[in-house]
């Protein structure tokens, strides 16, 4: 017996011997991998070490007319990087169109799902995405933090939805009030129509001074900035023409979505999800960050604000369908927690599409929620939507590897920053920009940034008419 003991014994050390001496087992497969679940295309890319990390990506508003392809990432230096680094990427089409957010997290869902399956289960995964992508990114951390360890979103509407449509219901009852009132603000019967005779009420106003005040007003409401080209700097405080021009340039940017885009919402909510019902607009006006532009170019037209002022607030107010509230409300107002997740934000300062003024409203939900130490916010000196390099967006993810990999954040003042972004060398220090038919190199521009409140925050506190 004592024999046949030994050789027992023998034999599981010879096995567990075998056993440790077994090679690793190898990981999936690097290369790029598409395919489809339902009516979404999928994009995911491995690289040759994979370090276990997931990085799901979000894409922006992708318009109701336009294509839909689905994408792993905002642009290839950065995703190039991420690669070399070991992450993997993935990413969702989306089953449609427009306002597609409940769309967008069954679908970004599903994709985990699949790549769990068909790549191996990720140690990590962290959302990330830009503009309409910011908001998904966002909302996935909120509606299933199990799924994740972090978020990285970036430009993105996180004021809400509500919010955000809310804000382009002023610009449109003000352009509709001071220069049109054939256009449509809600129930868009034409939305091509209706954006064409909106773009033919801006040319013309804009080509005289009584005009361009009125503009001005309009962006005034809407704090819109005063600087559109990022290759150009920004205009002095005390250059009105410069500011209102380019707020021109922003309207003709926004009111895409303010004359056209909105009944593709509106079809998919069942309804108009906004209101002005309470607004007092001459409030509004007096805390806006464009106010001193406004009333120069008033007086310097010969015009009478406080008149103007007065026929917004008399009239007739637009009022919202509850159930399409009650749509918009799910996709997707914010209620700040974020328990253990840590959420890294990214903003340009003269973003006049989605302000930055976003940044504050999910600030303060997440602070009344308890859980600001969980968020810290990042901001880029640089006109127009969504306009960082490379080194900007990675500086970004390394503070955010380092806080999750670490527990702690690291430092995020703008010097640190730049510093990052700077050491990650010329070949990641620049990009295209608008207006720019070549790519041309631009130092990082981080800056300490507190943006202003949004002009009409909802978050899960507020009450819905």
């Amino acid at each position: 017996m004592r024999v046949l003991a030994a050789l027992v014994v023998l034999a599981l050390g010879l096995v567990a011997c075998s056993q440790a001496a077994a090679p690793a087992p190898k990981g999936p497969k690097a290369g790029t991998y598409t395919g489809s679940i339902g009516a979404a295309s999928y994009l995911v890319d491995i690289p040759k070490s994979w370090n276990g990390t997931l990085l799901l990506y979000s894409h922006g508003y992708a318009a109701p007319t336009g294509g839909n392809p689905a994408g792993d990432s905002g642009d290839a230096t950065t995703k190039g990087w991420l690669l070399e680094q070991g992450y993997a990427l993935a990413g969702s089409s989306y089953s449609s169109t427009g306002w597609a957010l409940a769309d967008a997290f069954k679908d970004q869902v599903a994709l985990l799902d699949l790549f769990g399956r068909k790549f191996g289960k990720p140690k990590q995964t962290i959302a990330w995405g830009h503009s309409l992508g910011g908001i998904i990114s966002a909302g996935l951390v909120q509606l299933h933090p199990e799924l994740f360890s972090g978020a990285l979103p970036m430009c993105g509407v996180l004021a809400g939805g509500i919010a955000n449509w809310n804000g382009a219901l002023d610009l449109g009852f003000a352009t509709q009030v001071l220069l049109d009132p054939q256009l449509q603000v809600v129930h868009i019967a034409d939305p091509g129509a209706n954006l064409s005779r909106a773009r033919a009420d801006v040319a013309a106003a804009k080509a005289a001074p009584q005009g361009l005040a009125r503009l001005s007003l309009i962006a005034a409401l809407g704090d819109l900035p005063g600087w559109f080209n990022p290759l150009a700097p920004e205009p002095a405080p005390s250059d009105f023409g410069a500011q209102v021009a380019n707020q021109v340039s922003w309207e003709g940017t926004d009111f895409t979505y303010v004359f056209a885009f909105r009944a593709e919402l509106e079809q998919r909510a069942g309804g108009n999800p906004s209101w002005n019902t309470g607004v007092d607009y001459a409030k509004a006006f007096a805390g806006s960050t464009d106010r001193a532009e406004t009333e120069a170019l008033y007086r310097a037209a010969g015009l009478d604000l406080q008149a103007d002022l007065a026929r917004l607030d008399g009239a007739p107010r637009v009022t919202a369908d509850p159930a399409a509230v009650d749509y918009l409300d799910h996709n997707l107002t914010f209620d700040g927690k974020l328990g253990r997740l840590p959420v890294l934000t990214l903003h340009t300062t003269g973003d006049g599409l989605v302000n930055p003024a976003n940044e504050a409203a999910y600030a303060d939900v997440v602070a009344s929620a308890g859980s600001q130490d969980q968020l810290r916010q990042l901001f880029v000196h640089r006109a127009n939507h969504c306009i960082f390099t490379p080194a900007e967006q990675i500086a970004a993810f390394q503070v955010l590897f380092d806080r999750i990999d670490h527990g702690t954040w690291p430092a995020t003042d703008p010097a640190a920053l730049d510093a990052r972004a700077g050491a990650l060398g010329g070949r990641y220090n620049g990009g295209s920009l608008p207006g720019s038919a070549a790519s041309v190199g631009i130092a990082p521009a981080f800056v300490a940034f507190t943006p202003t409140a949004f002009p009409r925050q909802f978050d899960s506190r507020s009450p819905k008419p």
